[in-house]
């Protein structure tokens, strides 16, 4: 059952929107590998070039706290500043789910 949940909103710095999204697809081959990581997705904004956001869940904060200190999480403290002209993360308390 899903508990907590992470959003990350990203800006892509200048020229870096392909970079970034050959980053997000090597985080999703990393997440493949956390079997806490419920759920794992990263999306462009439509109509907002270099605008990205991911959000995933976990069943508990044992979970959580294992998917951002492990190879993804730590890939994205290391890479994040060379992509992106801001992000931010929240962390969530799942509510409702389907």
């Amino acid at each position: 059952m899903t508990t907590v949940a992470l959003l990350i909103e990203m800006k892509a710095k200048p020229g870096k929107e392909a970079d970034v999204e050959a980053f997000l697809a090597k985080e999703a081959s990393l997440v493949k590998g956390e079997p806490g990581t419920l759920t794992w997705h990263a999306a462009g904004i439509e109509g907002e070039a270099g605008v990205y956001r991911v959000f995933d869940t976990f069943a508990d904060e044992a979970a959580r706290e294992a998917h951002l200190n492990g190879p993804a999480g730590q890939e994205f403290v290391e890479k994040a500043g060379g992509l992106f002209a801001e992000s931010k993360m929240y962390r969530l308390q799942v509510i409702a789910h389907k």
